[in-house]
């Protein structure tokens, strides 16, 4: 033969196919396998991955300052209390300023005046977050499948979260919409998660009473469970914070329509109870922010709006230095700016402002780090505003943040109790908190630019 063929084999192979094919039928499908499922237990490994945004951009470029001996400050509002009526001629009288004015050759000095001081103050408040685990879970967490030392996971992890509720509460809104109207545990607030906390007061609008009521929270049908009288339909407005005071209670003024519900006077009046104002007119020492709104019905940011924003803060003295936005008008402002865009020997570029960096951008495209010198700073916690129906896109600031500043009473700290007595359980707690308040040294430094879409 030509191939060489171990014929012992070739004999042997050939028995073994005849036994197999008269083995009865099924024989191979009773043969059973260990498979994954019958011995491998899942196990996760000890990194924790965070789902949740933790972004906390308005946090990081405002100015922290130590509180200081004293809960106030003075606001300079007057160069004078007013001109003054005097002679000027011969049998002519009229008003002149009386403390800065020309002097004539031998002309009499002016009179001595005094400039008008006005008081602001505002306590400091508390923000903690707590959190705890159980003696025999911390022990069983170093075993194998554990996540290495749950007291240290959730530390972590509620170190993130208070910054991160800080940084909400500093970018709550001002005014809610009421959606559904009721007494408390019916009623309905169209965006209260962005509205208020817990301990905050606030004012019902239009047909309400405009008395302050308290808020405690909303139960599991999102419902708002509130002190005092029914809640009409119409926009409630924030009185007092347990909280730190937002930026949206800071950048606000009397007299305009939210939601189409007129907001002028009142005790349920925008800006009023601001630290300690009880209203904030659209003029004087303690005039409201420079706010662009539009009645309560939506339209799209435009180039023309950011710079009315910005020239009007100018007007006022200001120098603004940074845009805050949400990632909706980003877009927005990306979009409009994308006709400018010109392909030059530029480089994308980042600004730093405090702890945070602007997107990465480029001199004008889709993408930008700032917008005529002022670097824009994207927050998504950044409040929205309403319509009488739905809830619009966020807002838009422009802040001088000279005159923002977050004073520190306590700065955060943590402490942490393994007292069993004390807690009659097996636990193990601990605790972060921060004592401070949002403070705005000039309210009229800032401007916002509201009812935006998204």
């Amino acid at each position: 033969m030509a191939d060489n063929i171990n014929l012992s084999e070739f004999i042997a192979g050939a028995e073994r196919n005849l036994r197999q094919s008269m083995l009865p039928p099924g024989y191979f499908a009773k043969q059973t396998y260990l498979q994954t499922g019958d011995v491998f237990n899942a196990t996760y490994g000890r990194k924790v991955w965070d789902a949740l945004n933790n972004q906390t951009r308005f946090w990081n470029i405002v100015r922290k300052v130590q509180w200081g001996p004293t809960t106030g400050w003075r606001v300079r509002s007057d160069r004078g209390p007013g001109d003054t009526t005097q002679v000027l001629a011969t049998g002519i009288t009229g008003t002149v300023n009386s403390r800065s004015r020309p002097i004539t050759e031998t002309g009499a000095l002016p009179q001595i005046d005094s400039s008008a001081f006005q008081r602001v103050d505002s306590l400091p408040r508390i923000v903690a977050s707590a959190f705890g685990v159980s003696l025999v879970g911390q022990i069983t967490s170093g075993l194998e499948g554990g996540m290495g030392d749950n007291l240290a996971v959730e530390q972590e992890a509620a170190a993130r979260d208070h910054i991160k509720e800080i940084n909400q509460e500093l970018l709550l809104s001002a005014t809610d919409r009421i959606a559904t109207t009721g007494a408390s545990d019916t009623a309905v607030g169209a965006n209260t998660a962005g509205h208020m906390r817990p301990g905050d007061t606030f004012a019902q609008s239009g047909a309400g009473s405009g008395a302050a009521q308290t808020f405690y929270g909303t139960n599991a049908a999102g419902e708002l469970i509130f002190s005092l009288t029914n809640l009409a339909a119409g926009v409630t407005t924030v009185k007092s914070r347990a909280g730190f005071t937002s930026l949206d209670d800071i950048v606000e003024t009397d007299g305009r329509n939210v939601a189409t519900t007129d907001m002028s006077g009142g005790s349920h009046s925008i800006g009023a109870s601001v630290y300690n104002q009880s209203v904030r007119p659209a003029n004087g020492w303690n005039a409201g922010a420079v706010v662009l709104d539009n009645n309560g019905v939506g339209r799209n940011l435009n180039l023309a709006l950011l710079d009315q924003a910005i020239r009007e803060v100018r007007v006022n003295g200001a120098d603004p230095d940074v845009i805050l936005m949400g990632y909706d008008q980003f877009d927005r402002l990306s979009s409009l700016l994308q006709a400018q865009q010109r392909y030059m020997d530029w480089g994308e570029f980042v600004v730093k402002v405090g702890d945070e960096s602007t997107l990465p951008g480029s001199h004008a495209g889709f993408q930008v780090a700032t917008y005529r010198g002022i670097p824009v700073i994207v927050d998504p916690d950044v409040p929205t505003s309403q319509s009488a129906t739905a809830e619009l896109g966020s807002n838009v600031y422009v802040l001088d943040t000279r005159y923002l500043e977050l004073a520190v009473a306590a700065p955060t700290q943590y402490i942490d109790n393994r007292d069993f007595f004390q807690a009659n359980a097996f636990v193990l707690r601990g605790l972060f908190y921060t004592i401070g308040e949002l403070r705005a040294l000039r309210i009229d430094a800032h401007s916002k630019i509201t009812d935006l879409n998204a």
